[in-house]
């Protein structure tokens, strides 16, 4: 092992071990205090029912787990969106999960609690799974309610999921273990089958203080909308469960008598493991975002004994594409190259810039898998398409408009690992959040943006202090610089993988160890959903 591979090990385990910190931090919700008062009324922690309820806590991948992490900090945060969501098995069945906090805010809704239910609901939707709710809300938070509570993309939308889920056949169920108030409370109802729990699961449209104010009748909660009146009174939930393992227990009995499902088909064999090993990862991968390294040693060390069938291997360099298995699921892989490639006309290209050729070649490939009902999975690192008067001319937006073109009516599942730098119109082509992967992860590594910070940073600075000094204000080399750095700390900021995971931009972030597992797991909830569309480029230009 030469230096830099050391070198490279020891940055990309810290910040796996950053990571891991992270995840520590966000995972404990409320904090202590709130846990503890939590666990005093005989409740559960959100984590503590999904672990509960699953096959094997250990086979399960979390979605959204920093998602607004750093945000609303002047409401006091939201950790992990104030709701835990996961793709697990609950009695042999792989289904989604989604668990209100109560620790954050009672478990109230802040716009990014919203958005990630959304996420949560459309990842049931596309790959067909049951989807189970453990109820514990509070409602809308009302500070921000003009955010989460009138457009088309917040809270109204997750009722209105629930209806076309239905209609799909898809299972829904529903444990209110907590508060049910409001507009929330039809989620639970119009699921398939509903529970609640006695003494701290409630339901109602309005609570007791709302209703004595509205209409004058003076009645306590428990009458109003508990375990008692809605089991044996309205009728409006199926069982009545006396505490949260209770509750947990008789959905494991219902998810056990649900039928199977017609599979899309996807090719998957006995899976093997890599014959590189996977912990080289950390000491390829470059400690800085611009120096070059073997896109294929990455992959060589993420598919099953190692064994990639490379497409038009000699054509297109600065994007690998190619036939592997991961986990015993066959794929096609397509990935940006970044190290520097020399052509066969003896020209050299750049690694991590998409050229002509690389996008002709992707085009191509993802046709292929499509026709041959093969998952895609997309590997980025890249910095964009090539620029300048020699691609202008032989037509880089119009081959970059192609590969855009098949990426967006792809018909077969994708999914999308940012592994490096992910940057403007690199970012579509190479399927990012805007062309709907079934999954969409990033590791510690990864940066996304419309350009590189020190590029963006440049281009700020020079218009910056254009305008300081068409105001008359002295502007020298020292001042440029604090310019200069002013806004790179920013940009870096907003370029980083925790900001992305923190808006939904990105689903989680992960171990680079892990890759196999999620896509496995991806895909296996892909085949659920049977492909109904042809794939059709439509009308591109020639």
């Amino acid at each position: 092992m030469d230096i830099n591979f050391n070198k490279n090990e020891d940055h990309n385990k810290l910040l796996v071990s950053s990571l891991k910190h992270k995840l520590a931090r966000v995972s404990m919700g409320g904090g202590e205090k709130r846990i503890e008062k939590h666990h005093a009324k005989g409740k559960m922690t959100a984590r503590e029912r999904i672990d509960f309820l699953v096959d094997n806590p250990q086979d399960c991948i979390e979605i959204g787990a920093f998602a607004g992490d750093g945000m609303y900090q002047e409401h006091g945060g939201c950790p992990s969106g104030g709701v835990v969501v996961k793709i697990g098995y609950v009695s042999g069945k792989q289904c989604v999960i989604v668990a209100n906090d109560a620790t954050v805010k009672a478990g109230a809704w802040f716009p990014i609690t919203g958005k990630k239910n959304l996420r949560a609901q459309e990842i049931a939707i596309e790959n067909r799974l049951p989807i189970i709710y453990l109820v514990d809300s509070a409602g809308v938070y009302l500070p921000m309610q003009d955010e989460i509570f009138p457009d088309k993309e917040h809270f109204g939308r997750i009722f209105r999921n629930n209806a076309v889920m239905s209609s799909m056949g898809i299972t829904q169920i529903a444990a209110v273990m907590g508060s049910c108030v409001a507009g929330g409370a039809y989620l639970p109802i119009m699921s398939d089958e509903a529970l609640i729990v006695e003494k701290t699961g409630s339901i109602f449209l309005a609570g007791s203080y709302l209703v004595k104010a509205a209409i004058g009748e003076n009645i306590d909660n428990e009458t109003l909308g508990g375990a008692t009146t809605h089991s044996e009174i309205s009728g409006v939930t199926d069982y009545k469960a006396k505490d949260d393992k209770d509750a947990l227990t008789k959905i494991q009995n219902i998810m056990d008598k649900i039928g199977d499902f017609d599979k899309a088909g996807f090719s998957r064999k006995k899976p093997t493991e890599p014959k590189d090993k996977p912990t080289d990862i950390y000491g390829i991968l470059p400690k800085s975002r611009s120096d070059r390294y073997d896109m294929k040693k990455i992959i060589k060390r993420l598919v099953d004994d190692s064994e990639f069938e490379e497409y038009k291997a000699g054509y297109g360099q600065t994007i690998f594409t190619g036939y592997a298995r991961i986990d015993g699921w066959a794929v096609g892989i397509v990935a940006n190259q970044r190290n520097v490639v020399k052509t066969k006309k003896g020209e050299m290209q750049v690694g991590g810039v998409i050229y002509s050729d690389s996008a002709d070649k992707a085009t191509r490939f993802i046709a292929n898998c499509n026709q041959k009902k093969i998952p895609l999975v997309f590997l980025q690192d890249v910095t964009g398409f090539m620029v300048g008067s020699k691609s202008e001319h032989g037509g880089i937006i119009k081959d970059g408009a192609k590969m855009v073109n098949a990426v967006s009516n792809s018909v077969v599942p994708k999914f999308t690992v940012i592994i490096g730098n992910s940057y403007g119109a690199g970012n579509y082509a190479m399927c990012g959040k805007a062309y709907d992967p079934r999954l969409i992860f990033a590791w510690p590594s990864a940066e996304l943006a419309v350009m590189g910070g020190t590029q963006a940073a440049k281009v700020l600075a020079q218009i910056e202090t254009a305008s300081m000094a068409k105001k008359g204000e002295k502007v020298d080399e020292e001042k440029e610089k604090e310019v200069f750095d002013k806004i790179k700390a920013r940009y870096d900021e907003q370029t980083s993988a925790y900001y992305a995971a923190a808006r939904l931009w990105t689903d989680a972030i992960i171990d680079p160890l892990d890759t196999r597992k999620w896509i496995s797991m991806g895909i296996e909830a892909a085949d659920h959903a049977p492909i109904e569309k042809k794939f059709n480029l439509g009308v591109i230009q020639t």
